[in-house]
């Protein structure tokens, strides 16, 4: 369609026009335009739905489910949810009240921006983030407020950092850890520190936790609303899309108080009515018999981990070793290189995808993120490419 009129941006909403496009997504369209590209960039497992969880999907349709089902999801799975924070953490959740299932953890983060912040409202963002953290604030009519993390300490972000940017105006902090894009973690001397913060600032915590499940090295991850007086004051996200390889089945969850989560459905009741019943059953069956299929998978993303992180540290570009997710996230201002001139010239020479850091925030420049979410063998080739493209193509 040719458009006649000159205007319609000016006709959209201005909310919409103060965000950019993702970051991600550019460089994921480049790269699927061209051959012989590896990609290090979306953040997709590599591995197939484990049968036992695809199988109950199958089963379900047999027997003819496909309904729509409660807005806040099916009991059965709402239980599961319950069960599972209470045996893993100690957390005890009401089914009936404290639990909304979403359309993967997305719906969700916008879901509780939507029915907390009034126009104006500020959210402390700790970055480098996941793209869709200032995105939804804004959408939201918040107004979201950057606060570097430093690769000094490995991007865990402090008390004092967050002191700098608390006005009158804050309402939220928003969290993601086990991070995206750098795979740092929070230990639980980190958490216990940022859990006095929102508590002397009476402040809502959103924490993130969609990649909690993915830890390495002996790490333990901590979920956030088992600190002491946290549950109440938290909004828990989490879902089945990265431990359990479930990405295109948009799952996930919310947990908080039931004032909250029954403001969040009073949303969802309009936007999406419910989850994908299909969906729903599968993540049923993730909960009760998926673990075994889950511990081996972080298997591998470990051993995936470990020849990353070296052959990034033996090219000359240094990184931190990650704790978490399956990210990596190496700087290269050793290069003279912008992070965006970085990943268009490395896709244009070397046909290997990665995300510019600046896509997650100012502080992300000189960074780029690469995910570890693949083979052995592309991850090898990959590095191989990488190093070639250091020595022959220099800045100039």
């Amino acid at each position: 369609m040719i458009e006649t009129r000159p205007d319609w941006h000016d006709r959209l909403s201005p909310a919409v026009n103060a965000i950019a496009p993702s970051g991600i997504r550019k460089f994921f369209d480049i790269a699927a335009q061209m051959e012989d590209v590896i990609s290090l960039g979306v953040g997709e497992p590599d591995f197939i739905t484990p049968w036992s969880i695809r199988e109950s999907c199958v089963y379900g349709l047999e027997q003819g489910y496909p309904s729509y089902t409660a807005n806040r999801g099916l009991p059965e799975l709402r239980e599961e949810i319950a069960r599972h924070y209470k045996e893993e953490y100690d957390c005890s959740y009401e089914a009936k009240t404290d639990i909304l299932v979403t359309v993967g953890v997305s719906e969700a983060l916008d879901l509780a921006m939507r029915a907390i912040l009034a126009p104006g409202d500020e959210v402390l963002i700790p970055e480098p983030c996941y793209v869709s953290y200032q995105a939804c604030t804004t959408l939201a009519g918040g107004v979201p407020v950057s606060v570097p993390a430093k690769i000094e300490n490995e991007f865990r972000i402090t008390p004092q950092e967050l002191e700098e940017h608390v006005t009158d105006k804050t309402k939220v902090l928003l969290i993601g850890y086990p991070n995206n894009p750098t795979g740092a973690i929070m230990r639980r001397e980190d958490l216990m520190a940022i859990a006095a913060f929102a508590k002397k600032h009476d402040l809502i915590v959103i924490s993130d936790e969609i990649y909690g499940d993915l830890t390495y090295g002996g790490e333990e991850h901590v979920c956030f609303s088992s600190l002491p007086d946290m549950q109440e004051r938290t909004i828990l996200l989490n879902g089945f899309s990265k431990a359990y390889a479930m990405t295109g089945w948009r799952i996930g969850y919310a947990m908080s108080n039931p004032t909250i989560i029954g403001a969040m459905t009073k949303i969802h009741q309009y936007t999406m009515l419910c989850a994908p019943i299909t969906a729903q059953i599968a993540a049923i069956e993730a909960l009760r018999h998926g673990k075994k299929y889950m511990q081996k998978m972080v298997a591998e993303y470990d051993r995936r981990r470990h020849l990353i992180y070296d052959g990034f540290t033996k090219m000359g570009l240094s990184c931190f070793e990650p704790k978490g997710a399956f990210y990596i996230f190496p700087s290269i201002t050793s290069t003279g290189y912008t992070s965006e001139e970085f990943a268009e010239e490395l896709l244009k020479s070397e046909h290997v995808a990665l995300i510019p850091g600046s896509a997650f925030g100012t502080c992300g420049e000189g960074h780029v993120r690469c995910s570890y979410a693949t083979s052995i063998d592309k991850i090898s080739e990959a590095l191989a490419r990488i190093e070639n493209f250091l020595k022959n193509h220099p800045k100039r």
